[in-house]
């Protein structure tokens, strides 16, 4: 009784001294610990985080078993841990920042933001979702393999300085043309910016994701490598199987008709 006297009086305490401050930062480290445990659970992060866990325990059992030697050696690892961290998380880092920097917070905080014609815009982007599921179909009919990468907020500069510049109105035809199979250009990927073809035979960073099953080529290895980079969303035609993917935030999906590939592609660059 008196226990649950003791805890009673501690929380009226609590209260007495709580503020809206105190509010708000118990809701800001929340949202933090929550988009961090998503981002670790979306990526390879998963593994490591369960390695340091279980580091964390075998350090504590040996500090209440005194274990001299194992306490003296874990805590000088951990004196070193936070370079090592920054180390092995960072494309995980990297990650969290971009999705920081491309939020709507940042939008509305960035006073050089011009607002585009969302009519207009919206009406360029579904006529080229539709060009690149027909030309992506035409495509995957003669098995001629294709990477398509459509630019969102994060810029692809780099990406774009490594092929070359096309900067063309959309069209089946000239998509088919870049990745025919005896084309200069059909071994890179096609980036489109600002609803247009903006360059081709573009070289892009491969996922290092282990787990991948060893069937994907190099086609699809690039397509979830800038995914992971990147929130652009990346469209991949299968050169032996003539199979249609998406890949997107690291994640691959296959698809086997145009209809749910164009469904998801409105998804992924129209609906809000």
């Amino acid at each position: 009784m008196d226990f649950l006297d003791g805890v009673l009086l501690s929380f009226k305490s609590l209260f007495r001294t709580f503020t809206i401050y105190d509010f708000f930062d118990i809701l800001i480290v929340a949202v933090l610990i929550y988009g961090l445990t998503k981002i670790v659970r979306e990526s390879r992060a998963g593994q490591l985080v369960k390695g340091i866990i279980i580091v964390l325990v075998g350090y504590f059992l040996a500090c209440q078993l005194h274990f001299k030697m194992l306490s003296t050696i874990f805590s000088n690892v951990f004196q070193f841990s936070v370079f090592g961290l920054l180390i092995v998380f960072q494309p995980e880092l990297r990650r969290a920042l971009e999705q920081l920097g491309r939020s709507n917070i940042s939008d509305k905080l960035s006073l050089s933001s011009i607002k585009k014609d969302e009519d207009a815009y919206t009406r360029d982007r579904k006529r080229l979702i539709t060009i690149i599921s027909d030309a992506v179909y035409s495509l995957s009919e003669e098995k001629m393999g294709a990477l398509i990468i459509i630019e969102r907020k994060t810029k692809l500069g780099e990406i774009i300085d490594t092929g070359t510049i096309i900067k063309s109105k959309p069209s089946v035809p000239l998509i088919c043309n870049i990745f025919y199979n005896k084309a200069p250009l059909h071994d890179g990927a096609l980036v489109v910016r600002d609803n247009i073809l903006y360059a081709g035979g573009c070289i892009l960073p491969l996922t290092k994701n282990n787990s991948l099953s060893k069937d994907l080529g190099t086609r699809h290895r690039a397509a979830i490598g800038i995914s992971e980079n990147s929130d652009a969303v990346a469209v991949v035609v299968s050169e032996e199987t003539g199979k249609m993917s998406i890949a997107l935030n690291g994640v691959l999906k296959s698809y086997d008709d145009t209809n749910s590939l164009k469904k998801d592609l409105n998804k992924f660059l129209i609906d809000k």
